[in-house]
């Protein structure tokens, strides 16, 4: 539920909250560790010990800083402060509060101008120093060198001794090692002498001011009293040193983690230090928090059979989470002979539950690499069902969404408290594009998800107990635009594991569950191979009542099953029956042939053009022009990629066997019903276009 912009100062801070919860958020003051298990609620759990701490006068809520490792998560703690009625606090990420007390501190420790910081040319940076050691500058080459020297400053690795760390910590870096720390080190020296920062340089600097400047300390321990950190398991060494450097030797913090959702140990990140709480701190207060209210308890039960299953678990690790919510289908598994037919039957079932009722934006699929997401993006389109790419653009910097802001800061002047705040928002946006219902054509529909999403926002908001005023929910949307917490957005998701981090969603569909992609197959060590697990488990245990795992056992259509189910299946999914395995073998003796020569065809390109690469090609050079033509100004129009609504195999296809009609046309492979009946007549009509052939 999103919080509202009012205060609401008269809540009891514990309200609301299970017995482990409310220990957790009456613990005195003093080192408090809490270990939480996914979909347990902790967020819930922190801000309301901030704000019963603040009630309780124990801090003032100036005295807090609370911090998390995405902006959105901070912003979502913000939001939830605001609603308990707590101003004041603190809350931002590691490098987001470090930025701010370095500008506030730098004319103490440095003195002159302050340093710019390196936001998107920071790869420029780093092919000036590859060129200038003799290294490649292609963009994955200066990506992996990039991330290297992120990985060395977040672990405190200096450019002197990252060699012989990389080799004892098995790093892959694509490069010698040696020839990496000669960037590392030309890399830092240019940065330093053009006077730049980048954000690895934030929590350093940071650090180096209050260990090194008194006054500054002082200054600083005496503004800020309470620590609480979020997603402790993720911290790094930097990260530690700087709220080492923030408590001065004082022992006032909360930190809250799950050692099972370690996920992100290829940049310095480590749960040794929430294993270590209690060694560091003997007296300190550990509450267990494994009552999950996110999840059935068919998704829970299978939750916990994964994460049982990892090896050398430590203690803090064995959260065994209990489903609190009522029951609801089992978690199902399927097989596929290639991406493509995974995909397809994924958008078909995705089809299915928003027929049923289930919003599109309550439905993710989730897949290990961001290169699995062009088969989902052409899948759904295919099915005509609106997505979203989380990491895609930025909500708040949409053309609809500025738009609309600009609407709304214009409409307080006029109506500054209406009586119905969510009418008011749609009578504003009306003449944007938002309507009662979803447009089709895929611009339009775009450009409705947006606007409707801010519409959403305040209808939630409306539901609250005190209805904010349209001056309220301006300012709403202004701070989570500066926090990057955007609302929901229609659509299906589709994301990485490692972004679904944190989000949950009514439906998920895990895909892509085949070894050599879960686990990577780059997890040449038993350490590597848990934390593949990790990240399943994090994948599983972002569905809220539905969960469907699937796998292909060929890339391309027709291809050799040269694939198998990952390994974290083993135990979980059924093995197929001998029918099915006949059923398949038989599909695959019919696989597609060559219209020239009849031998059977396998990659995805032959198979799209009905014939082998080798045999000659018919291709009509004039009709694949007119064809792309087409595609461009169809993608143009639906404002979506070009692939999305033909991809360049399937134009060459078209282009060579000349479809006269709607049933020659389907027979080319990438051609289903959804689009034959969306650009079918297009298609035909640029085919039989004979005065546009030269």
């Amino acid at each position: 539920m999103v919080g509202t912009p009012r205060s609401n100062s008269s809540r009891d801070p514990l309200d609301g909250l299970d017995p482990e919860q409310r220990a957790a958020a009456s613990a005195p003051r003093g080192p408090v560790c809490v270990l939480a298990g996914a979909g347990t609620g902790k967020t819930r759990t922190i801000t309301q010990r901030i704000a019963y701490l603040v009630r309780q006068g124990h801090v003032a809520a100036s005295q807090v800083l609370a911090v998390t490792f995405t902006a959105r998560a901070a912003g979502e703690l913000r939001s939830r402060l605001r609603q308990l009625g707590v101003d004041g606090a603190q809350a931002r990420t590691f490098h987001a509060a470090a930025l701010r007390q370095l500008r506030y501190f730098w004319p103490r420790v440095v003195g002159d101008a302050q340093w710019e910081l390196i936001d998107g040319n920071k790869l420029r940076l780093v092919a000036h120093a590859a060129h200038k050691v003799g290294l490649p500058t292609e963009t994955e080459t200066l990506r992996d060198l990039a991330g290297e020297i992120e990985w060395a400053k977040a672990c405190l690795v200096g450019a002197d001794e990252y060699p012989g760390v990389a080799r004892s910590r098995c790093r892959e870096p694509g490069q010698p090692v040696e020839r990496v720390a000669e960037v590392y080190r030309t890399y830092e020296a240019v940065k330093n002498d053009r006077r730049l920062l980048d954000f690895d340089d934030l929590l350093l600097h940071t650090t180096g001011a209050l260990e090194e400047h008194r006054e500054v300390a002082e200054e600083f321990r005496d503004r800020y009293r309470c620590f609480v950190v979020d997603e402790y398991q993720d911290i790094t060494p930097a990260q530690q040193r700087l709220l080492d450097a923030w408590l001065g030797g004082r022992d006032d913090v909360t930190v809250v983690g799950d050692v099972n959702q370690t996920i992100y140990s290829f940049g310095g990140a480590s749960p040794r230090p929430l294993l270590d709480f209690t060694r560091r701190y003997p007296g300190a207060e550990v509450v267990r928090l494994e009552r999950d209210y996110r999840s059935t308890p068919q998704i829970v039960e299978l939750a916990n059979q994964v994460i049982s299953a990892a090896r050398g678990r430590p203690s803090g690790a064995r959260l065994r989470l209990i489903g609190q919510r009522p029951d609801g289908p089992r978690p199902t598994f399927a097989e596929y002979d290639d991406e493509p037919t995974e995909a397809a039957a994924v958008a078909r079932h995705v089809h299915d539950l928003v027929a049923s009722g289930v919003p599109a934006r309550e439905i993710a699929v989730l897949f290990r690499v961001n290169a699995q997401s062009e088969a989902y993006e052409s899948a759904l389109a295919d099915a005509g069902i609106s997505y979203q790419i989380r990491g895609g653009e930025r909500f708040f910097a949409r053309q609809e969404v500025r738009q609309a802001m600009s609407a709304l800061r214009a409409a307080v002047s006029q109506d500054p408290e209406p009586d119905d705040l969510a009418a008011t928002v749609q009578r504003v946006l009306a003449p944007l594009g938002l309507s009662a219902t979803q447009p089709s054509g895929g611009a339009a529909r775009e450009r409705w998800s947006g606007l409707h999403a801010l519409h959403e926002l305040a209808r939630e908001l409306s539901a609250t107990a005190q209805t904010p005023t349209l001056a309220q929910y301006v300012t709403e949307l202004d701070q989570r635009a500066a926090a990057q917490h955007p609302p929901a957005v229609e659509g299906v998701t589709l994301a990485s594991l490692h972004a679904a981090k944190g989000l949950e969603w009514d439906a998920v569909f895990v895909v892509g569950l085949a070894e050599g992609t879960v686990p990577i197959q780059y997890s040449t060590t038993d350490e590597a191979v848990e934390e593949e697990r990790r990240l399943f488990y994090v994948g599983v245990t972002r569905a809220r009542q539905r969960l469907s795992l699937t796998w292909s056992l060929s890339r391309h259509p027709g291809g050799r099953p040269h694939r198998r189910r990952s390994r974290f299946l083993h135990g979980l999914a059924p093995e197929p029956s001998p029918a099915a395995r006949a059923h398949r073998q038989s599909r695959r003796r019919s696989a597609a042939h060559c219209r020239r020569c009849g031998r059977a065809v396998e990659s995805t390109l032959e198979i799209k053009i009905g014939r082998c690469v080798d045999c000659p090609s018919d291709l009509d050079e004039d009709l694949l022009e007119r064809l792309r033509q087409w595609r461009s100004a169809r993608a143009k129009e639906l404002n979506v990629p070009a692939f999305v609504v033909f991809t360049d195999s399937t134009l060459v296809a078209i282009a060579e066997q000349r479809p006269a009609d709607t049933r020659a046309l389907v027979s080319i492979s990438g051609i289903g019903a959804s689009k034959l009946e969306r650009f079918g007549e297009d298609v035909l009509a640029v085919v039989n276009d004979d005065d546009g052939r030269g």
